[in-house]
């Protein structure tokens, strides 16, 4: 069975915006082949030392990923959500990390969140029950 996906839309972003995105879409295409254990310990490490971003720079930061990946732009949201805190803290800079789930019915999703709002999405993820997390100290 197939789904139609509709991609969000891309916004234009400077070359050197562009590379660093694209190297956080290929860190995240690795990191997310870890379990989520060994995924949320990497988090962890690279979170060390950043300081907290704010929703302007997590906006600019998953714009560029998007702009960048059309998987990210689709439904790749745990992709997405690890790029854009990657591109983040090329810049020194964190928010926090989660994943949840939805019970009716059933669904999982990973997004992006400063100061306990979900930065780009679409859907509401107030619904999700948030499994893991990798937050902004």
């Amino acid at each position: 069975m197939t789904m139609p996906v509709m991609l969000e839309p891309s916004v234009d972003v400077g070359m050197r915006r562009r590379a660093a995105a694209r190297v956080a879409v290929a860190a995240s295409w690795l990191l997310i082949r870890l379990s989520p254990r060994r995924l949320r310990r990497v988090l962890e490490v690279l979170r060390r030392g950043a300081r907290p971003a704010s929703a302007r720079q997590i906006t600019m930061a998953r714009n560029a990923v998007v702009a960048v990946s059309v998987r990210c732009a689709g439904q790749g949201c745990l992709q997405r959500s690890v790029a854009t805190v990657l591109l983040a803290r090329l810049g020194g800079r964190w928010a926090d990390w989660c994943t949840g789930v939805c019970i009716e019915p059933f669904r999982a999703h990973a997004w992006v969140e400063v100061d306990g709002v979900p930065i780009g999405e679409r859907d509401d993820v107030a619904g999700y029950r948030t499994m893991l997390a990798v937050r902004c100290r």
